[in-house]
């Protein structure tokens, strides 16, 4: 008789949801009822934490309950990034990414989450292109001169970046590839060294960031020679893209994003997608995020998973050529 009556009570159990797994999920009807964690892999006062505390009070008054930034800048992110990997997918505890994500797997095999299959993509929030610059005294103004330069002395050319592995580093590889020059890497430890190493002349040439590099071209220590957005940048008119300067398809931006854990609730990704894509169509959230330097995504979450996994394998291809290994391994 027992086994009828314990199958009986697990059936009860069961339906009544007393056995419960990561993959259950609050009801999407009654989502949120309480505070959502957002997880910044990242040191406060950095681009991503600026995105996040901009987002915090949007969210905060389309969903009805606070928005909680979290910031866990330990192990490069690593540790943050793996904490929501980890947690309930019940949309209690989400993760604003960057394009760092897409990079460091292609050259880390320490990386303790996969970033495709461990996450539910939401939304990009926000993007803004890497600058390709010079130093001034570089002879070349457009991005043509200054491949025709590095070609007529392989190697004589360097370039800086914020560091081996870094998104700037593998942008310039590829850059390299396609455009058929040869360089020379000063990996720095950081963008802003980096940025210093080309003003002061100990390199000539550099990927990096729009927000660090327009103060700069503005005051003459920098000369800009292609953008990496698909259409201008606002800010710098008169400099071209990438794609305008004959490398087709080539895009190098960086962008922040939303993610879930993976399998939480379709409608819960889709309440908060369309949460993020009304308050990127606001003015003043416009307004602020371009004194960032950013300019507003959105989209659907099927645009971030294929911006994803198209990152992945376009910096996977690029790191196995070039044999780049982080510094972390």
């Amino acid at each position: 008789m027992w086994r009828p009556v314990a199958a009986s009570i697990l059936s009860l159990a069961l339906a009544s949801g007393m056995f419960c797994s990561r993959a259950a999920v609050a009801e999407p009807a009654s989502y949120p009822d309480k505070n959502i964690r957002l997880i910044v892999p990242f040191p406060a006062g950095g681009l991503v934490d600026a995105v996040a505390r901009l987002m915090e009070p949007a969210v905060e008054k389309a969903l009805g309950r606070p928005l909680i930034v979290d910031n866990r800048p330990a192990a490069s992110g690593t540790l943050g990034t793996q904490a929501v990997a980890r947690a309930d997918a019940d949309g209690y505890t989400l993760l604003l990414a960057s394009s760092t994500h897409t990079v460091a797997p292609a050259t880390s095999t320490h990386i303790p989450y996969d970033i495709e299959h461990d996450f539910s993509p939401v939304v990009v929030v926000a993007q803004t292109p890497s600058l390709f610059v010079v130093n001034p005294k570089v002879p070349a103004t457009t991005l043509a001169e200054f491949i025709a330069l590095a070609k007529s002395a392989p190697n004589k050319i360097s370039y800086a970046s914020p560091g081996t592995a870094s998104q700037g580093h593998l942008v310039s590889l590829l850059f390299g590839k396609r455009a058929g020059i040869e360089m020379l890497h000063v990996p720095y430890r950081g963008g802003a060294p980096a940025l210093m190493g080309i003003i002061g002349g100990e390199v000539q040439f550099g990927v990096l960031s729009k927000q660090i590099t327009i103060p700069q071209i503005r005051a003459g220590n920098l000369r800009a020679l292609a953008t990496g957005g698909h259409k201008r940048d606002v800010s710098l008119p008169e400099v071209p893209t990438l794609i305008e300067s004959g490398f087709a398809g080539f895009e190098a931006t960086q962008w922040v994003g939303l993610l879930a854990p993976a399998r939480t609730a379709p409608a819960i990704i889709e309440r908060l997608n369309a949460v993020l894509n009304g308050a990127l169509q606001d003015p003043e959230m416009v307004a602020k995020l371009a004194t960032q330097g950013m300019t507003p995504a959105g989209g659907t979450p099927d645009d971030f998973a294929k911006l994803i996994s198209a990152e992945l394998k376009q910096w996977n291809e690029v790191a196995r050529q070039a044999n780049v290994v982080s510094d972390r391994n």
